[in-house]
C-alpha cells in the first residue's frame, strides 16, 4: 500500500497529462497535450504547464501550483463543472471573456476524477 499522498503540483499535472493522452480510443483518442513547458516551476499563483487540445482545438490549460494543479476549461463548461463537482472536486468560474471554469486537482488520487471533467467538457 502507498503511504504517501502526491500533492506536488508538477507531479499531479504530469499524471493528468499521462491520463489524458494514454487512451487511443473513446473521447480521449483525439486529445493531445500541446505547448508543454517541461521547466514550469510551481508558484502560488500557478504557472502555465501545458494546454489540452482536441482535434487541434484548445479545450483547456493546466497550471501548476506548489500543492495542486489547476485546469482552466475553455469549452463545455457546464458539463465539466457538473462532472467535477459530482466527483468531489473543487471548482469555480473565472470571470473573463470568454468565460472559463476552474477545476482544482489537489492530489494524485483526484487525477482520474479530473479526467472525467475534461471528458465531459469535450463530449
Amino acid at each position: 500500500m502507498v503511504d504517501e499522498r502526491i500533492t506536488d503540483g508538477r507531479r499531479i499535472a504530469q499524471l493528468l497529462a499521462s491520463e489524458l493522452t494514454g487512451l487511443e480510443r473513446g473521447p480521449l483518442a483525439a486529445v493531445t497535450v500541446v505547448e508543454a513547458d517541461p521547466d514550469a516551476e510551481p508558484t502560488a499563483d500557478g504557472t502555465f504547464a501545458y494546454a489540452v487540445a482536441r482535434d487541434g482545438e484548445r479545450v483547456a490549460e493546466v497550471f501548476v501550483h506548489e500543492n495542486r494543479a489547476r485546469i482552466e476549461l475553455l469549452a463545455g463548461l457546464a458539463a465539466a463543472v457538473g462532472a467535477a463537482e459530482s466527483k468531489g472536486l473543487r471548482t469555480r468560474p473565472k470571470a473573463v471573456d470568454p468565460p472559463r471554469a476552474l477545476v482544482f486537482v489537489e492530489s494524485g488520487a483526484q487525477v482520474k476524477r479530473a479526467v472525467d471533467a475534461v471528458v465531459a467538457a469535450i463530449e
